[in-house]
């Protein structure tokens, strides 16, 4: 078990260890409401990988690594990752507008 410290390091360790074996790797969040605590944890029985962190502001990034592992698992471990985030940014946006009254 392995306590990644790096963000960046824990998602790029992750994403390997998914793309290595996608059929024995699992994803698990854990959060305490008490500590205010949350833990992540990629695992494939060979290998743990575990990210902790008790800042509020992370949640956005665990949200992201949500979708890369959505995407890996339903388009196959071969995809292309950089267009995760950017599709979906620009897809939010444009919804937004024409919201309003209209003149």
């Amino acid at each position: 078990m392995v306590y990644v410290t790096s963000w960046d390091e824990f998602v790029e360790r992750s994403v390997q260890l998914f793309r290595a074996d996608p059929h024995s790797t699992r994803y698990v969040m854990k959060y305490r409401h008490c500590d205010g605590k949350l833990v992540l944890k990629v695992t494939d029985d060979h290998q743990c990988l575990k990210y902790k962190t008790d800042q509020a502001q992370e949640a956005k990034k665990m949200e992201k690594l949500n979708n890369i592992f959505f995407t890996l698992m339903a388009r196959g471990p071969e995809v292309d990752l950089s267009e995760v985030t950017g599709k979906e940014q620009i897809g939010t946006q444009t919804s937004k507008r024409g919201r309003g009254r209209k003149q």
